[in-house]
């Protein structure tokens, strides 16, 4: 009687040590790596035609809340705000991305400030990217850039999607549409990468942008814009996750 009493009160003991360990958060979900920059594939690969995909955008949206990237086929352009991911189309329509979707080029990150300034200043995009230049840190690390604001005049393009066997980036973007936009409210979306990054990533500053009623954007040519909130949030850390395609592995990615 006394063994089974002493068996009893083991067994008790172990649940109660398994039921502590389950309520454990650090045991049960591991904190999440905020401050990495998660890429899919490279510009130059993209650059080389490499518009195939096997990364699909149920996994990349549990890398991050923000970032721009395309979809599969080179099909329009992404952008990834507040959590929403959406495709702007060659049409100019916006859709929601589904989950099953494919991307052969995205830069996806969780988006904490680490800067905001309001400036008065109207900007262009080349005076807006030479205000930038001084706010940043360093010319050696990346950065996730958000900018909200009212824009007088917004240039932005899209590429319709491309068929087998799919032609270089150059050649893709000869059929895209170009947009043009007035008087809107929404957000550029973007990255500045160093210039060491070579064919890794776009040096230098890549955005993307979304109106703010989610009915229009592109990849960004030119812009007037009137007012605006700046952020920035400093990122040391890549995650570059190469394609495990066969266009991928048989292409010359050499630098030119």
């Amino acid at each position: 009687m006394k063994n089974e009493s002493s068996l009893l009160l083991i067994f008790l003991v172990c649940l109660l040590f398994l039921a502590g360990c389950g309520s454990n958060p650090q045991v049960a979900s591991p904190e999440v790596n905020r401050d990495v920059i998660y890429q899919v594939s490279t510009y130059g690969a993209l650059s080389r035609g490499i518009f195939g995909a096997e990364i699909n955008f149920a996994f990349l949206k549990k890398q991050g809340d923000f970032g721009l990237g395309t979809l599969e086929g080179l099909d329009g352009e992404m952008v990834a705000l507040d959590g929403g991911f959406y495709q702007v189309k060659s049409d100019g329509t916006v859709n929601h991305i589904e989950d099953e979707a494919k991307s052969p080029f995205a830069m996806i990150t969780f988006f904490d400030n680490d800067l905001e300034t309001s400036p008065s200043d109207s900007f262009t995009y080349s005076r807006l990217t030479s205000f930038l230049d001084n706010l940043l840190l360093s010319r050696n690390i990346f950065y996730a850039i958000r900018v909200d604001g009212d824009f007088e005049y917004v240039k932005t393009r899209s590429v319709p999607k491309q068929e087998k066997p799919y032609p270089a980036l150059e050649a893709a973007l000869k059929s895209q549409s170009v947009f043009e936009l007035r008087n809107v409210s929404g957000t550029l979306v973007g990255f500045w990468s160093p210039t060491y990054t070579g064919e890794i990533d776009v040096p230098g500053y890549h955005f993307h942008f979304i109106t703010s009623d989610r009915k229009a954007g592109g990849h960004v040519l030119d812009f007037q814009l009137r007012r605006c909130v700046i952020r920035i949030d400093n990122t040391t850390v890549l995650d570059l996750e190469l394609p495990r395609l066969d266009d991928f592995y048989r292409a010359n990615l050499e630098s030119k």
